[in-house]
């Protein structure tokens, strides 16, 4: 088969792994909006354009004829790539541009739970114009400001993190109505958030192991939103989570496949990743993306022991039940190594080295880029560190030994993985389920 991926970053270089190394792939060609060196060494045909540019990315598939495409990124399938590529004959194991509304309106993900009474929806309101909004906020206790298109990681307000008095909050939504016409003012949850990865074909939902992200630049939680510095998963459920909080999480989003299809009238293929919290009472649904997490996809993908090829083809041709979809029973831990100022104000230009490193320790390239001399820094996430293990701890240190080979002006959360750090989870869970 000829297959066709949209991206670039780190993601999209386990993506371009997992495929590639499948018998069933005899090209790999590439639409990207940078070169990742890696990615181009692992393709047959690489291209470097606008990914959001639709007409472009069709006439690129146009010309090479792809038997299916992926996306990596949300914005493409926002912009409605995956429409024009269908269009032209390539199905996709991603969503259409109204399915992945899912992701690029708040306010449709919420007006479909609510509409359709699934589970885990917070108190909310959408508002168009700042008129009551301080009045309701204020009746929530601490609340919070989400944006309600795609806003890169930084269109989420949180009370007590992001801003302290609620009339912050409200000047912030309002800049929000003036960017996107439309915010959501929400209740804040209390609790220990969690991604659930799901492959959808439109009727049936298989889930990815759990895991867990983490978005906060910093040692301990702390510093700006990031795009994701690193997550990890144990080689079962993560330890502060109940058998219970999987299965009510589990059926948020059959429940939502099932709605988004009586909805839109067309069903949803692709990757349904929940972002969700578990709370004293259950579990609640943050916000969905429509596509692989970044960091998370490193871990799901890394245990991805079925075809994954087979697990595209299946999404596309509504067949997942009929395929045994296995992950290997190992703990995974991911490390971003980033560039000195990520995220406000990033270095940019500067070379790298990465050292001598352990076995069974993977890395995936994400914003560098390789000259004749090595590789050099471009002002985002530069390096993704992946440490597999039957254990957590040894994967955590065989990550931590990633991060810290690599020479030159960045930093890395050492904790992200460590026991100090997921014990703090437990406890916080189990003191508010008490």
């Amino acid at each position: 088969m000829k297959i066709l991926l949209v991206g670039n970053g780190a993601r999209e270089h386990i993506i371009a792994e997992k495929l590639a190394e499948s018998p069933k792939c005899d090209e790999l060609i590439v639409f990207a909006s940078a070169l990742n060196p890696a990615i181009e060494n692992l393709a047959s045909t690489y291209h470097v354009g606008d990914i959001n540019d639709v007409q472009a990315v069709r006439e690129f598939a146009e010309q090479n004829k792809p038997d299916f495409a992926i996306i990596g990124p949300e914005n493409p399938i926002a912009a409605g790539v995956v429409d024009e590529l269908e269009a032209a004959g390539v199905p996709c194991a991603s969503p259409t541009k109204k399915l992945g509304q899912l992701e690029s309106s708040k306010a449709f993900t919420r007006n479909l739970l609510d509409k359709y009474h699934i589970p885990g929806n917070p108190y909310f309101r959408t508002f168009e114009s700042d008129e009551g909004m301080l009045e309701y906020a204020k009746s929530l206790g601490e609340f919070v400001v989400k944006a309600d298109g795609l806003h890169g990681g930084k269109g989420v307000l949180v009370q007590g993190d992001h801003f302290k008095e609620a009339e912050e909050g409200v000047e912030a939504a309002k800049k929000f109505i003036e960017s996107d016409g439309y915010v959501v003012i929400e209740e804040k949850f209390i609790g220990q958030e969690f991604s659930l990865m799901s492959f959808v074909d439109g009727e049936h939902v298989v889930d990815m192991p759990p895991i867990q992200d983490h978005k906060r630049a910093f040692v301990g939680d702390t510093g700006p939103n990031t795009g994701g510095m690193g997550s990890y998963n144990y080689a079962e459920n993560l330890p502060f989570l109940t058998k219970q909080d999987l299965k009510e999480a589990h059926e948020i989003t059959v429940k939502t496949a099932a709605a988004l299809k009586e909805e839109l009238g067309a069903p949803f293929k692709g990757i349904m990743y929940g972002g969700f919290i578990a709370v004293k009472g259950g579990v609640r649904l943050i916000e969905y993306n429509a596509r692989f997490g970044d960091p998370e996809a490193m871990n799901a993908l890394s245990l991805l022991e079925t075809d994954f090829v087979d697990v595209c083809t299946a999404t596309i041709d509504g067949t997942l039940d009929q395929l045994d979809i296995r992950f290997s029973k190992k703990a995974a831990v991911c490390k971003y190594v980033v560039p000195e100022g990520y995220p406000t104000n990033s270095r940019k230009g500067d070379k790298i080295e990465i050292g001598e490193l352990p076995e069974g320790l993977r890395y995936y390239l994400a914003s560098v880029d390789q000259r004749e001399d090595g590789l050099y820094m471009l002002g985002s996430r530069a390096i993704a560190f992946v440490g597999i293990a039957d254990n957590i701890d040894e994967a955590e240190q065989l990550a931590q030994k990633g991060v810290e080979s690599v020479s030159g002006p960045v930093f890395y959360r050492e904790d992200i993985g460590t026991a100090e750090l997921i014990q703090s989870r437990i406890d916080m869970m189990k003191s508010l389920r008490e």
